[in-house]
């Protein structure tokens, strides 16, 4: 006779020994940890203050570089003459004496006043090979807060080195050296601060960065007001990534979406439970963490503790998938023309001829309104129709902008026309960052965001080209690049509460289960 409180084998899956309840990191957060509490407001905060450090290693230049006034020094100096080139050597100095920019210390005036653009683009050259470096690092072992950190501890360094330029092309090296770093740095915080954020707050989240990119711009004609020496100057904005690399990134914690994909489930799971924690929630011992791709697998380990082979990706892997190919070049297409008009239009305000450091700051702030904006109706209008919108809304203004060109007496007309396209455009930049991300799965999502990052730094590098060639012009190539951008978002999908995939292969399932939705 057999005892009855033994188990028979049919019994062995009993309630007793429960299987743990798998869940994404999406289901995770909304149902346990909380979408946005604390714990994801101080990360985002702390660590999107990295922002405002590629807002200052950006815009330096702009001082640094510039061609002060000058004045007379001897009765043989023709103090009406607009340009200096023809007068008598010695017979003028330079306000402020030679040490207050590159130009005065290095003589990059007539002849080899084309030195200086040259320094601007191959700065920007430097970003786009920085971002798909460290697009690429930040998605395998380096992981996102350790990108962050390289690329932190190079700013400050590489920045520090400029200031010591003996000669035009030195500093030349290290202005490329300080672009490879400084295009890592954005893209690293902005997927650190945005992966641990809940799907419904995603994407304010991710358009609220670009807040800290205009502050690190309002900061440096503040900076560059006490530090008039462009070698003093180098030195001040360093000091910012030194500070924040001490005192803030110690703090940080490494993204659990990055985790999980590289097959650490328990560290993933341990920063899960301290969201939890700290935004009053609580996560059961039965939840566990799964990739996409796994949570209706019955094959895959059940307990955080076993073994899991760590998801790889790279840019070849997008390339090889038609869909994300497809996604791929569109994303690159687009940041590339998003870029051509917002530099473009950044640089050709600072020919108003109005005070400079007034100048720089109001361009930054004026930024702001709309990040508001478009962060407000984002969640209404979804991520497609606004990007489609705001390309065409600062397409129109600069087509409208050549148009009134070649009517003289209304200059005003064109500034104001170039405003307003500055206003639709930086829109559209911060927009595409979140857009973008959500295009691609956690597995391959720096590496994409890395291409499209090359592409902004692409249109960065010819904008000053385009604006050098006067007249109504450059509106006009900017008008064509809005409105071109705008045609090419209407292949991309929506992805207004859509889920972040996790692997290649959940995105294909959802694809397939879902048909029209993502493609």
């Amino acid at each position: 006779m057999s005892d009855s409180s033994t188990p028979s084998n049919g019994d062995l899956h009993s309630p007793l020994i429960s299987k743990p309840k798998k869940v994404t990191m999406d289901q995770m957060l909304d149902k346990y940890c909380g979408e946005f509490g604390w714990w994801q407001f101080r990360h985002f905060v702390l660590t999107s203050l990295a922002w405002a450090l590629e807002g200052i290693h950006t815009m330096v230049m702009i001082f640094a570089d510039r061609e002060p006034g000058w004045k007379c020094s001897t009765n043989r100096c023709d103090s009406t003459v607009k340009s200096v080139c023809g007068l008598e050597p010695g017979s003028w100095e330079w306000l402020g004496g030679n040490a207050s920019s590159t130009v005065t210390e290095f003589g990059l005036i007539c002849g080899q006043k084309y030195k200086v653009g040259l320094v601007q683009s191959l700065f920007f050259a430097g970003c786009m090979i920085g971002a798909g470096v460290f697009g690429h690092l930040s998605d395998s072992k380096l992981g996102r807060k350790g990108s962050l950190t390289m690329v932190c501890i190079l700013n400050a360094a590489f920045g520090c080195l400029t200031a010591f330029s003996s000669d035009y092309w030195t500093y030349t090296l290290f202005r490329v050296l300080s672009g490879f770093s400084t295009g890592g740095t954005g893209l690293c915080a902005f997927v650190l601060a945005t992966e641990p954020v809940g799907q419904s707050w995603r994407g304010v989240a991710g358009m609220s960065t670009f807040y800290f990119f205009s502050i690190g711009i309002a900061v440096v004609p503040a900076i560059a007001y006490f530090f008039q020496t462009w070698r003093s100057l180098y030195i001040a904005s360093s000091i910012p990534s030194i500070m924040l690399v001490i005192f803030v990134l110690p703090f940080l914690h490494e993204s659990p979406r990055w985790c999980l994909v590289r097959g650490k489930a328990d560290e993933a799971m341990k920063i899960m439970h301290k969201i939890a924690k700290s935004n009053g929630k609580h996560l059961p011992d039965g939840v566990v963490l799964a990739l996409d791709s796994e949570v209706n697998d019955e094959n895959v380990p059940n307990s955080q503790s076993e073994s899991k082979e760590a998801q790889n990706g790279s840019i070849l892997d997008v390339l090889r998938l038609p869909l994300t190919r497809f996604r791929l070049f569109l994303a690159v297409a687009i940041n590339f023309f998003c870029s051509v008009v917002y530099y473009g239009l950044s640089l050709n305000a600072v020919n108003l001829g109005t005070n400079l450091y007034l100048s720089v700051s109001l361009n930054a702030i004026a930024e702001m309104p709309a990040y508001l904006l478009t962060a407000l109706v984002l969640d209404r209008l979804g991520r497609k129709p606004l990007a489609i919108w705001t390309m065409w809304f600062s397409g129109i203004f600069c087509l409208a902008g050549s148009l009134m060109k070649a009517y003289e007496t209304w200059k005003v007309v064109p500034m104001v026309c170039g405003v307003f396209g500055i206003f639709g455009m930086a829109g559209t930049y911060n927009l595409l960052f979140v857009y973008s991300m959500e295009l691609f799965p956690t597995v391959v999502r720096n590496a994409a965001l890395g291409c499209a990052t090359q592409a902004s730094q692409m249109g960065a590098i010819l904008a000053p080209l385009v604006v050098v060639l006067g007249g109504g012009i450059p509106f006009a190539v900017f008008a064509a690049c809005g409105i071109a951008g705008g045609l090419l978002v209407m292949y991309l999908p929506e992805t207004l509460n859509r889920p972040l995939y996790d692997t290649m292969a959940g995105m294909e399932e959802a694809e397939a289960e879902k048909p029209g939705i993502l493609s």
